[in-house]
């Protein structure tokens, strides 16, 4: 069934920006965060209450921040009646505090990971990543950003205060039945698309701008839905960030298509008094195909309304130059893989969690080469690194793929060849994974795990399933 709620959206909700995570330090030295995952009630929409789940509240989480070079530590406990993990997408850390599915949490149990954040400035996020169960958790409200800072990007005239000109937006589907629950049955073939956005937990949202340019940090956190986000009156916006952090040099855009998990970081320009309201377009999801309107690839939203002050204050133009970006040399990589994703399977294997599928050699590059041979919307989603893209069918990629990234859209049919390097945190015995971030299709199977080894290591054992994996706090702390 299409939807379209283009002009039917009221706006008349404050955006609530999710509170900054407090941390403190530990003797070590270490910055630390508390997370507690647990259940609650929200009301969206007036009159009707949700029971919903969170971290540290009722409903998704605070934006965790920290600084390259400085060492982390989360302590998670886990208040739901069920078990559940903690998975930093888009960070690079070792595996054994990734919060893949080997790392579960019992009800009521606690876990405690630490790593050195040792990647460039970006916008990541938290999420479940429990096996068989993740698409619900997050659908009902366990999700969170995680902004990364450097000395690099703080050095650039950009939008950077937090809730003023530097704004997270959490763009969520939802399925809301007559008494206001979540609808949680939807039998799509893609899992649910809902018919009603919110924003950071807020329904018909309005953004309070007071500055001449506003960046706004783009998540897809929806389970199932693609966006293309552009303005209701197509206005340009510079594109200076993906998933892994900022590009060489600002993109002149007016659309941006991110499917679920992938990030973008935009900067628009606005005059006093203007109000113009950011969109999500029809995706392109299946060119030419019948299956199109049944995986929401005609159906538009209006997402945010930006309303400008009458006077606005003075922002710097978006620099020209943002970052430097080192190509990987696909004449350096030690290997070439093909990966088809097909039928719920990943070259024709569903996910098996006492099974390595992939064994790569610490310190080396490699060439991923991958494809979705199925007639209907996947993504590509690998733990621990950001690669590049090297081409799409042959040929160069466009300005929004061409920085780091860790999710992307496989458009079917159409090979994808990715490059990434394996820099370091060899550990034959706990995997990371990959797999399509179209939730419901990795709990389903469509997911695989690979071990980062030691040069002529085998690999090893992962914990049997439903057994935590190793606690890195713990174990190096």
């Amino acid at each position: 069934m299409k939807v379209d709620t283009v002009g039917q959206v009221p706006f008349e909700n404050r955006l609530a920006v999710p509170p900054l995570a407090d941390s403190e330090f530990d003797d070590d030295g270490r910055r630390v965060f508390t997370l507690t995952a647990e259940p609650g009630e929200r009301e969206f929409r007036p009159g009707e209450s949700t029971e919903t789940w969170g971290f540290n509240g009722s409903y998704l989480g605070p934006t965790l921040r920290a600084t390259r070079g400085e060492e982390v530590r989360v302590d998670f406990q886990n208040g739901l009646d069920e078990e559940t993990t903690v998975h930093w997408h888009g960070m690079h850390l070792p595996a054994d505090a990734d919060g893949g599915p080997h790392q579960i949490v019992e009800p009521g149990e606690s876990w405690t990971p630490d790593w050195e954040i040792d990647q460039p400035a970006a916008t990541l996020w938290y999420h479940p990543h429990p096996h068989g169960e993740t698409e619900m958790h997050v659908y009902r409200g366990l999700a969170g950003m995680f902004i990364l800072d450097d000395a690099e990007e703080a050095e650039l005239d950009l939008p950077r205060d937090y809730g003023v000109d530097d704004i997270p937006v959490i763009v969520q589907d939802k399925r809301f039945a007559e008494d206001g629950s979540l609808v949680e049955d939807d039998r799509e073939e893609l899992g649910i698309l809902g018919d009603t956005l919110l924003v950071n937990g807020t329904y018909g949202p309005y953004l309070d701008v007071s500055t001449e340019r506003v960046r706004l940090r783009l998540l897809n956190g929806s389970t199932a839905r693609t966006y293309d986000f552009g303005f209701s009156d197509r206005r340009d916006f510079d594109l200076i960030a993906t998933d892994g952090g900022l590009l060489e040099r600002p993109a002149e855009l007016d659309r941006i298509q991110l499917s679920p998990g992938e990030r973008a970081e935009i900067v628009v320009s606005m005059e006093p008094r203007e109000r113009v309201v950011l969109r999500s377009y029809p995706p392109d999801l299946e060119p030419g195909s019948d299956t199109s309107r049944q995986d929401g690839g005609e159906d538009s939203f209006d997402v945010l309304q930006l309303r400008a002050a009458a006077q606005l204050d003075p922002s710097a133009p978006v620099p020209g130059e943002l970052s430097d970006i080192s190509e990987l040399d696909p004449g350096d990589a030690a290997e070439t893989r093909e990966f088809e994703l097909r039928s719920r399977r990943i070259n024709d294997e569903e996910m098996d969690m006492e099974r390595i599928d992939t064994v790569v050699t610490k310190d080396t590059i490699e060439i991923w080469e991958v494809e979705n041979g199925h007639g209907r919307p996947h993504t590509f989603h690998v733990h621990d690194v950001q690669f590049q893209v090297l081409d799409i069918d042959g040929e160069e990629p466009p300005p929004e793929l061409s920085g780091w990234k860790d999710t992307i859209q496989l458009p079917p049919g159409v090979p994808v060849r990715l490059i990434m390097r394996f820099e370091d945190y060899a550990d034959p015995d706990s995997p990371y994974m990959y797999h399509c971030h179209l939730l419901r299709h990795e709990d389903q199977g469509m997911m695989a795990q690979f071990v980062v080894v030691e040069p002529g290591e085998d690999a090893g054992e992962p914990p049997a399933h439903g057994e935590p994996g190793h606690n890195h706090a713990e174990d190096h702390g």
